[in-house]
C-alpha cells in the first residue's frame, strides 16, 4: 500500500507520539566522560583547545568526580600527563604514577564510579610513540611488555577496566595473560580495537602532551581508507581477550561501527574525540550552531550505528540535557 493509505507523517505529529515510536534510544548509561590528570597542587586549568574540559591534579578531583557521580555517569577514562617522560615510559607503571594515584583518588571518592584507564605510552615517552623507537623503527614486540606492566600497576591501584589504546599487535594477548596470571581476571579489558590514524587527534594530543616528537604513528594505527582490515583487527582482539572493543574516531567512522556490531555483537565503544568536540565548540562559540541539539542528534547517531558505549568530552552536558528533557 502507498499515499493516501499510508501516511507516515501520522506518527510524527507530537512530542509524545514521537517518543512512542522511537527506535534508538540515548541515556546517561551510555556515556563515559574522559579526565586528564596532571602533576602538582591545586591544578584545575581548563585546557584551551578542548573547552570546557580541564586538566586536574589528584588533590582537585573530588569536585568533578562529585559531579559526574550526581549526573548519572557510570564511569570516567583517564589519561595521565606525567611529571617526566624517559625512552622506556617507566612512570606509566610507577605504584605512585600520575594515573595510579587518580585511580585511588577516585575509588575513596566515589567507589561505585567506573574507572577506566587508557593503557598506552606515547604521553609517557620521550619519542610520543606508542612503542620504544630504535633506529626510527617503533618496536611492537618490546612495547608489549611495557604495555602489561601498566595494565597490571593500573588494576593494583583499583581501576575496573583497562583500557589499550597503542595498536600494537598481540597486545591484549600480553595484557590478559599478565592480569590472569596476578590474580586480576576479573578485570576488563576494553580494546581499542580499530583506531585510526587521524587528524582528529590534535586537541586531544596537545592536552596530554603526546604529539610524536618525530615521524607519524602511520605504521601502527589504521589506514582510513580500510574498513574490512578493522574487521580483523577486532577480531583478532576479541579472540585474544577483549571484553569490550572500540571504534576510534567516531564521527567519520560510523561505518565501521555499524560493521563492527554487526560482525561480532560485542559490546562496542565509540570514541567522539577530541576534534569532533572542539569543532561543536569553536561553531557554537560563534553561535553558528545550535550545540544541544547537534550534540544530540550526533549522540544519537553513535547509538544509531550500534555503539553501547560513548566516550565523550560533552558527557556532562549530554546528562544534563537528558535529565532537563
Amino acid at each position: 500500500m502507498g499515499f493516501p493509505t499510508v501516511r507516515l507523517r501520522r506518527l510524527r505529529a507530537t512530542g509524545n507520539l514521537r517518543r512512542l515510536v522511537r527506535e534508538t534510544q540515548l541515556s546517561v548509561d551510555d556515556l563515559i566522560y574522559p579526565l586528564f590528570i596532571v602533576p602538582g597542587i591545586n591544578v584545575e586549568n581548563e585546557i584551551a583547545s578542548l573547552p570546557g574540559s580541564y586538566h586536574y591534579s589528584v588533590d582537585r578531583l573530588a569536585s568533578i568526580i562529585t559531579e559526574v557521580t550526581a549526573l548519572g555517569i557510570p564511569g570516567v577514562l583517564l589519561f595521565g600527563v606525567p611529571p617526566q617522560k624517559d625512552e622506556f615510559a617507566t612512570g606509566a607503571w610507577h605504584e605512585d604514577g600520575i594515573v595510579q594515584q587518580a585511580i585511588r583518588e577516585i575509588k575513596r571518592i566515589a567507589p561505585e564510579l567506573l574507572v577506566v584507564t587508557d593503557v598506552c605510552l606515547c604521553q609517557y615517552t620521550t619519542s610520543g610513540h606508542c612503542g620504544p623507537v630504535r633506529d626510527g623503527i617503533i618496536e611492537n614486540d618490546p612495547a608489549l611488555e611495557i604495555l602489561a606492566k601498566i595494565a597490571l600497576s593500573h588494576a593494583r591501584a583499583g581501576a575496573d577496566i583497562v583500557a589499550p589504546s597503542d595498536m600494537m599487535d598481540g597486545r591484549i594477548m600480553a595484557i590478559r595473560g599478565v592480569l590472569d596470571m596476578q590474580g586480576f581476571e576479573h578485570i576488563s579489558i576494553m580494546s581499542y580495537a580499530a583506531k585510526y590514524s587521524s587528524a582528529y587527534y590534535g586537541p586531544f594530543r596537545d592536552a596530554a602532551g603526546s604529539a610524536p616528537q618525530s615521524g607519524d604513528r602511520k605504521t601502527y594505527q589504521m589506514d582510513p581508507a580500510n574498513a574490512l582490515e578493522a574487521l580483523r583487527e577486532v577480531a583478532l582482539d576479541i579472540e585474544e581477550g577483549a571484553d569490550i572493543v572500540m571504534v576510534k574516531p567516531g564521527l567519520a567512522y560510523l561505518d565501521i561501527v555499524w560493521r563492527v556490531k554487526e560482525a561480532f555483537g560485542m559490546p562496542t565503544a565509540v570514541y567522539n574525540v577530541s576534534a569532533e568536540y572542539a569543532m561543536v565548540k569553536a561553531a557554537a562559540a560563534k553561535g553558528w550552531i545550535n550545540e544541544e541539539c547537534l550534540v544530540m542528534e550526533t549522540m544519537v547517531g553513535f547509538k544509531r550505528a550500534g555503539a553501547d558505549i560513548i566516550i565523550t568530552y560533552h558527557a556532562k552536558e549530554v546528562a544534563k540535557w537528558l535529565r532537563g528533557r
